[in-house]
């Protein structure tokens, strides 16, 4: 990576639960993760990641495998200089659970109240 300006890396806030979720996941799946998260805040598309459309624009989810499973994060893109990261879990199947996308939804629509409110 090049040199960046300090100013223009975005801050993560990290909604509800997901940080202390992130940190319990194994750490080669946690460093992955880092990266991935740390090339969004210096404005570089991550390298596995796709959109949730059935969530909103802006919403992505990075992806992460290893023997265990499936491990996700979703996230709101950049807002001014900071990315919101909405959930983050362990899948036990192929398809992302309902519960799942609730709890990133309703993260979602917090969020958005909340910048609403500082505007």
């Amino acid at each position: 990576m090049g040199m960046y300006d300090p100013l223009m890396i975005a801050q993560i806030a990290w909604e509800g639960n997901s940080l202390e979720v992130i940190q319990s996941f194994p750490r080669g799946v946690r460093a992955d993760l880092g990266a991935e998260l740390r090339r969004i805040q210096v404005g570089l598309r991550p390298l596995n990641s796709r959109p949730m459309k059935s969530l909103g624009m802006g919403v992505f989810e990075i992806k992460k495998q290893d023997q265990d499973g499936w491990y996700r994060v979703i996230y709101l893109t950049r807002i001014a200089s900071t990315i919101h990261v909405l959930h983050s879990f362990r899948k036990q199947s192929r398809k992302t659970s309902r519960n799942d996308l609730e709890v990133a939804a309703n993260r979602l629509k917090v969020v958005r109240a909340r910048l609403r409110s500082v505007k």
